[in-house]
Parts: C-alpha cells; structure tokens; sequence
C-alpha cells in the first residue's frame, strides 16, 4: 500500500476560481508538518522542504543522486521479490506494463519497416524488375507513390485520429486504429491487379488505408500511455512523477522490436520460399509468398490488438473524462485548443519542428547504407547484405531506444538535454562525411563511414525520436493532448516527405551537405521553444492548466512555473515571474480545504440519502489523514456549503 509520502500535492476540484475562501492563517511548524508529505513528496524536495530545481547544481547531484539510488535498490529489490515468488512474474509485468501499451506501434513498426525491405526484393532480378526497376510495364508516378501515399496516410490518420481522440475519447480512438490497421493489412496481403500496374495501384490506396491507422497510433498510443502512467486521480504517486517518460517510451520502442522481427522473418520466409538461398534471380512465386506471409503474420496480432482494446482497455478514457468534467465539456473542448495556442503556442515550435527536423534525419540516415554496400561488395547483386546490415542497424538504435527509457527521466539529464545532444551528434555524424565524401567512401576508410552510420541510428534513439515521441504529449493539456501530438506528429511525417521527394532530385553527396543542417534548426528549436519537463508532476501542469482555462494565468504560482520547467522563451516573456513557493504552499493547503468540505458536504448528502454516486471518481476520501481531517475539522470555523447541507437534513 502506498505512504502518503508517495503522493505529491492535489487540487481535486482545481484551483479556487470564486476567490472566496478566506486567506490561510500562518501555520505553525506542527501544522506545517501535517501538509508536508502530501505538498513535498521527498523525490522533489529535501529535508528543508526545497524544491530541487531551487538547489545549486551541486545540491541537484547530490539529491538526484541519492533519490535515483534508492529507487535502483527498490526497483531491483522488488524485481527479485518477484522473481522469488515467480521467476516469470518479471517478464509478465513488463509484457503487460510495457509491450501490450506499444503493441500498435510495434505492429506498425512491422509493417512499415515490410515496405521499405520488400521493394528491393521487387526490383531484384528474377521478381518484378520490368514494373518496379526499369518501370517498362508499370507507371513511374503510382511506382513512386508507393512513399508518397504512405506517408499522406499517416499524415491524415495523425491529425484526423488526433482530434478524434479528444473529441470521442482514447479508447475509440485506439480501437478504431487497430481496426483499420488490421483491415489495411487485408488489403495489403490480397492487393493483386489484372496486370503489374493494376497490382501497383492496389498496393498504393492499401499502404494510403493502412497508414491512416499507423497515422492515429501515434497521438493514441502517447497520449493513453502517458494519461496511464499519470493516472486520473486527484493525486499523483511517486511512480508516476520518476517513471512517467519511461513508461511512455518503453511503448514506444515496441517500434523498434517490430522492425526487428519484421527484417528476421523476411529473411527466414525468402530462405523458406527461395529453397534456401538468398541469393538472386528470385522467381516470382517466391517473391509473392514471402511478401504476402510477411503481411499475413502481423493481421493476426492486430486482430487481437482489436479485441484487447476494446475488451481490455474500458478506462483508456478516463482522465480525459475527468478534464472535460472540471472543465464542464462534453464535446470537443474548442475553448482549450484555442487557449493552448495562445498560451502554448512556441511549444507547438519545438515539437513540431523538432519532428520535422528528426524526420528528415531519420529518412537520412538509410543514405549511408547504400553507399557502404556498394564499396564493401561492389559487384553485389542480392538483397540479403541490405537486409542483414538493417538487421544489426536495428539492433544498435534498439539499444538507443533502451538507453533513451533509462535516462529520460534522469533529472541530470532528461528529455531537452537528450533532444539536443542527439540532434548534435548527428549533425556532426553527417557533416564529416559531407565534406570528406570521396575520402570516407574509398575501400580504405569505408569501415569509418560505417562506424558514423552505427552511431547516427544510435544518436537518433537516444536523442530525438525517443523525445518528440514523449514531449509532444507532455508539454499540452489533457483536453487537446492528442490533437497537439497530432499536429506535432504530421509536421514529422512532413519531414520525411521532404526528404522522400528530395533525395529523388539530387544526388547521394548533395544529400550529405543538406540534411546535417535540419539538425541544427532541430537543436536550436529545441533550445529555444521546448520547455523540460523532466521531474515535474504533470499534476500541477493540469493544475495551471485550471487557473489558465478560469483566466487567472497569474494567480497560478507553483513548479509549473518554476522556470526549471519553462523554455528560455518563455522565461524571456516572464512567465516564470510567478512562481512563488510559499504562496503556493498555502494557496495549496486552501484548495485542499475546499476538497474536503466538498467531501464532508457529499458524506452530508449521502446520510441523508440524497447522493447519486455521479462523481465518485472524482472523489477520494482515503486521501485524508486523521491528521489532515483533524487540522480542517479544527480551523474550518463555520463552513456554510457544510452548514446549510446539515440544516435541510435536520429540519
């Protein structure tokens, strides 16, 4: 059972918007020490009750150091508990809290990943190199939509599923994402014509189908993952505030075990399907039964993706729920999407544009390959060295991916320092080949060239790709949160439209000296625009968020605020001005008060038999110590919602 020293501080009801309840009286340091462990969990303040962002860096060290110690040695503790009791409970717990939230992703991983392998396997000789090489039988315009309408797809599927999603709620949105992902995948699977062009068509409005799904995976996975690491509680718990980013991030490399396995078992089906060679010419049936199986495999884990969601996952919804319901919403909150560009709007910046650079880098990053391959075997006909090479490049940003899920949530560290020192990195793994093309992809120096391509797809896990994933959720309010991923989503997938229209356009080392340059425009907005929310309790996010929907940005004075967790942007505005840490202390303990007034009121009604049990989920008594009961109960004077409930019960 969790302490009270786990959970951080609440505002249930949200901010007082009335003004009315009387200014706190100085507490006593008795009094003080009552509140303490629910307004200063011990993993944000020390002993003298300060907040770490307030610490020197050398107190942060040390703090951070000491609180990531203790929850290593819990964590681990709790880990061989487990293995004592079970020696498979361990692996079931991350399956259920960490695979199943990204199983979307990883299916979408999968079949992304499919598209781009299996179009060298059409090209080779042997298959359909007449349609899909040479384009003598087959349209070069629907040959090269095959990029283009995937990633139109995911754009619409983005911001269409993104809205859709706050206006209807996560749960339908997850379910309608798996649903047509597993209907794509049919059509993908069958797509068939009368001649080879026909095929193509096919192939193409499939891909534009499926990617509407792969499109709404995005904003539904971040925000579901995100809304249930938190919680829809009027209180946050310290699991929540030290492993929200890797709860989200650890669905989000479910991605990469997709593309994983997806290039394992294109390279087992051919061998199956081609009498155990990889090498061409290929024949045709050997093509189509390795494609369509490749397709096939992942139908069946969407099919059941359909009905865990929609069987399993009933209260995917439930914090929005509770937003609109504070907010007095039903529909689409029109009003907080309005607000959030006012107030958030520069965040829309760097997530968006720190996608849109990210994409274009990851779309990059495949350049590199080619140009090794053809030097490592310059007379190389097959497709299994492309393949085998992925396979290992996969491998190395999986463990770019793993790293990002560890250090995420490091205060030390965290998203914005991850985010930038990635976008750096493969600024600088680009730029030297740039300008040292022909010397790095000479037989000599190869092995270099390689080498930067291993660490580029490293730098681009443990850096951006895991970040903009994450933050683009984090840094919006509940009520717009999918619709702000979105947005920040397809300006991404803009990003790698770029990149699949230009490279088409110029050559392999014109490639090398444009798309270091994103990296820095990604760093710099990242710098500028993107505030860190690293170590802040999104609870008090959604707490400001209150007094900004009620128009009283500047009577909110917590770590919100803190400029700890604001962008230099928005400390250059001023925001930051307003935080105040003893004000808010007691503007806390007064939003408190009102909680449980609001609960003694509802134990009113429910003695008298007039409650109907309608916000019981927004309601928690077993929040409320004896103590904190105690010290209301004896300061509360004469509460009139409590009085007046008494005095129609009684007469």
């Amino acid at each position: 059972m969790a302490e009270y020293r786990d959970y951080g501080p609440a505002a249930p009801h949200g901010p007082d918007m009335t003004g009315t309840h009387d200014t706190l009286h100085d507490l006593t340091p008795n009094e003080r020490q009552i509140f303490d462990y629910l307004l200063k969990p011990d993993d944000s303040y020390d002993e003298a009750g300060v907040y770490w962002g307030d610490m020197s860096l050398a107190q942060q060290v040390k703090f951070v150091s000491s609180g990531d110690a203790k929850e290593s040695k819990r964590e681990l503790s709790s880990i061989w508990a487990m293995f004592k009791n079970d020696p498979l409970s361990p692996v079931a717990y991350y399956f259920k809290n960490m695979v199943l939230p990204g199983a979307g992703l990883g299916l979408e991983g999968y079949v992304l990943f499919s598209i781009g392998n299996v179009k060298p396997l059409f090209q080779a000789k042997g298959s359909f190199p007449d349609c899909w090489k040479t384009e003598k039988i087959c349209n070069a315009t629907w040959i090269a939509a095959v990029d283009y309408m995937e990633i139109s797809g995911i754009i619409v599927g983005q911001i269409l599923v993104g809205i859709l999603g706050d206006w209807l709620g996560r749960r339908w949105g997850l379910i309608q994402d798996a649903t047509i992902m597993f209907i794509g995948l049919i059509m993908l699977t069958a797509a068939w014509g009368v001649t080879q062009n026909g095929w193509v068509i096919c192939y193409v409005w499939s891909l534009f189908f499926y990617g509407i799904g792969v499109g709404g995976e995005y904003p539904m996975t971040a925000t579901s993952g995100m809304e249930n690491a938190v919680g829809s509680g009027k209180i946050s718990t310290k699991e929540d505030r030290l492993h929200r980013g890797r709860k989200v991030t650890s669905a989000f490399l479910m991605q990469g075990w997709g593309q994983f396995f997806n290039q394992v078992i294109l390279i087992l089906l051919l061998l199956i399907f081609h009498h155990g060679s990889g090498n061409p010419p290929y024949s045709q049936v050997a093509t189509q039964w390795t494609y369509r199986v490749s397709f096939a495999i992942p139908a069946v884990g969407t099919l059941w993706l359909v009905y865990y969601r929609t069987y399993k996952m009933k209260s995917a919804s439930k914090q929005l729920v509770a937003a609109k319901k504070k907010s007095k919403v039903t529909g689409y909150d029109t009003e907080s999407l309005k607000l959030t560009f006012t107030y958030f709007g520069p965040r829309m910046i760097a997530t968006a544009g720190a996608w849109f650079a990210n994409d274009v880098f990851f779309y990059g990053n495949k350049l590199f390959q080619s140009e090794f391959i053809s030097v490592i075997l310059p007379e190389n006909t097959s497709i299994m060295p492309g393949w085998l090479y992925n396979l290992i490049n996969v491998g190395v940003s999986l463990v770019g991916y793993y790293l990002a899920s560890f250090f995420i949530d490091n205060k030390l560290y965290g998203r914005k320092r991850m985010q930038m020192v990635g976008f750096l990195m493969d600024f600088v793994l680009f730029v030297i080949p740039a300008f040292n093309f022909a010397h790095y992809t000479s037989t000599a120096h190869v092995r270099e060239f390689q080498t930067m391509y291993f660490l580029s797809s490293f730098f681009n896990q443990f850096g951006p790709n895991a970040v903009t994933f994450l933050v683009a959720a984090e840094v919006y309010p509940t009520p717009i949160r999918a619709t702000a991923h979105g947005v920040s989503a397809a300006c991404g997938k803009l990003g790698a439209l770029l990149a699949s229209v230009l490279y088409n356009y110029i050559d392999t080392q014109t490639k090398f000296y444009v798309v270091p340059w994103f990296g820095l425009m990604g760093m710099l907005v990242t710098l500028l625009f993107l505030p860190d929310t690293t170590g802040l309790d999104l609870k008090e996010q959604e707490r400001r968020w209150q007094f900004i929907r009620a128009g009283r940005e500047c009577d909110y004075h917590g770590v919100a605020v803190h400029p700890k967790h604001l962008s230099w942007w928005e400390r250059w505005r001023g925001v930051g001005r307003y935080y105040d840490a003893e004000t808010d202390c007691k503007q806390k303990i007064e939003e408190m008060r009102a909680d449980w007034e609001a609960s003694q009121a509802r134990k009113a009604d429910e003695k008298a038999g007039h409650w109907d049990g309608d916000d019981d989920d927004v309601h928690d008594d077993s929040v409320w110590s004896s103590d904190v009961s105690t010290f209301f109960e004896k300061t509360k004077g004469s509460s009139p919602v409590i009085q007046a409930r008494e005095k129609d019960y009684t007469e």
